[in-house]
């Protein structure tokens, strides 16, 4: 199964995405002119080699109008202004989706993504001369670039996670939201690109590690905020994150965004065959490698958390047992079966086994208890591996016929399903085998 895993041990932002799956495509240069003609106002995005604790990778400089947002961050009580400062006088909120990454020495240059929320009913003044957009401009930008309509769906599901975490942040509709020029546009390349680049790879599968959030302050204009920021915090709900190894802020809300959205899962990184490895960096130095990595190949098999359920019967009528299982396939058990065993006082016994998804675990739990005399119920979790399975229906000459595939782990199988040739048979009076042949003439 084509695996892409994404390596997230300094956080992600969506130019480093970008960077890392730019460096897995056959033709850079295709991508980039692409990119540079989107026909979005000033925006030049480039490609450049950067080097970080001796590893070499590619960082995105993404500017709108020759600008690259900048921000300040928070140490020690302190704040550190930067070259592009935005000097506002006016009342409003300010949603920082910060695309930045902490340096150490504190000579802070970092690249943020200032997206600045302001509400329709108060005036205001900007000292610096940029406009903003809603919600709504965002998407009509979307709708009007070159691209295919399922890059143009990514790019605004992922940018609507943004937004919502925002509205939900400050306590006001997503129609009231909107956002600084520069930020806006450039995350708005940040995303587009990656999901560009998402069409091309073509996973069948992402997966992404544990996301290292950071730790520290960070100051926005209404006041100094713990990392991770509120919107990359709500964006990341669910999601496995950790922090307090590096200081400052390694996840921006493009990046939590762009995980959440084409994650099929977290977690750690699936035995694969890799065939290419991207090293997207960040622009700042740190004692660890500024990157996020990804991992493109051959999986085996899908790996999910499974919960076996068991419980043992020695008072249960075989009719009675039959019915138990029936209701528990009907609850959602991936799997129900039974084994005979010895139980005490040298009682023959069966023991009641359940197969579920973690999700269902207590609800089948209980139905185990509802429909058998078990006291108790004994929970085991453990992990699977898995083939990736779908079902199509094909015309035959016998009528349409359901099949059953699977792939992954380097193996590829097709089978009919049993009920459809089970019916056939019955009706041309012929066995199973004389079936499966009449579909498959080939096979010996």
């Amino acid at each position: 199964m084509k695996t892409l895993y994404l390596e997230c041990a300094m956080g992600a932002a969506g130019d480093m995405l970008m960077a890392a799956l730019l460096e897995l495509v056959p033709d850079r240069e295709a991508f980039l002119a692409k990119m540079n003609a989107l026909g979005v106002p000033g925006l030049h995005v480039e490609a450049e080699p950067a080097v970080k604790c001796g590893v070499t990778g590619t960082h995105m400089a993404v500017t709108v109008h020759g600008e690259e947002e900048e921000s300040e961050d928070v140490h020690d009580g302190h704040h550190h202004e930067h070259d592009h400062e935005h000097d506002h006088e006016h009342d409003h909120e300010h949603h920082h989706e910060h695309e930045h990454e902490h340096d150490h020495d504190h000579e802070h240059d970092h690249e943020h993504e200032h997206h600045h929320y302001h509400e329709h009913d108060h005036e205001h003044e900007h000292h610096h001369h940029h406009a903003h957009s809603s919600v709504a401009d965002i998407v009509r930008a979307i709708d009007s670039l070159p691209v295919s309509a399922a890059v143009k769906e990514n790019a605004k599901a992922v940018y609507s996670v943004i937004a919502e975490a925002e509205s939900r942040v400050h306590g006001h509709p997503v129609s009231e939201i909107h956002f600084h020029e520069v930020g806006s546009l450039d995350a708005v390349a940040d995303v587009v690109g990656v999901c560009l680049l998402m069409e091309e790879i073509a996973p069948e599968r992402v997966v992404v590690s544990p996301v290292h959030v950071g730790a520290g302050q960070v100051r926005c204009a209404h006041g100094i905020l713990p990392v991770p920021a509120p919107a990359t915090a709500l964006i990341l709900e669910g999601a496995p994150t950790y922090g307090g190894q590096v200081m400052g802020e390694l996840c921006t809300p493009t990046g939590a965004a762009l995980l959440k959205h084409f994650a099929d899962s977290f977690g750690d990184r699936p035995v694969m065959a890799v065939e290419k490895i991207g090293y997207g960096m960040g622009k700042k130095d740190f004692e660890r490698a500024n990157c996020l990595r990804a991992f493109l190949g051959e999986s085996e098999g899908r790996r999910e958390g499974i919960v076996k359920l068991e419980c043992n019967l020695d008072d249960m009528t075989g009719e009675d047992i039959g019915f138990a299982m029936e209701r528990l396939f009907a609850a959602g058990a991936r799997d129900v079966y039974t084994m005979p065993i010895g139980m005490k006082k040298s009682r023959p016994g069966v023991m009641l086994s359940v197969v579920c998804l973690p999700e269902d675990a207590d609800r089948l739990a209980g139905e185990m208890l509802r429909h058998t005399t078990t006291l108790g119920v004994r929970r085991v979790d453990c992990g699977r591996y898995v083939l990736e399975r779908s079902i199509r229906t094909e015309e035959t000459p016998l009528g349409p016929v359901r099949f059953k595939a699977a792939h992954g782990a380097g193996v590829r199988r097709e089978k009919p399903e049993y009920e459809d040739i089970a019916a056939i048979a019955v009706k041309m009076g012929w066995s199973l085998a004389e079936v499966r042949a009449a579909l498959d003439p080939h096979k010996d």
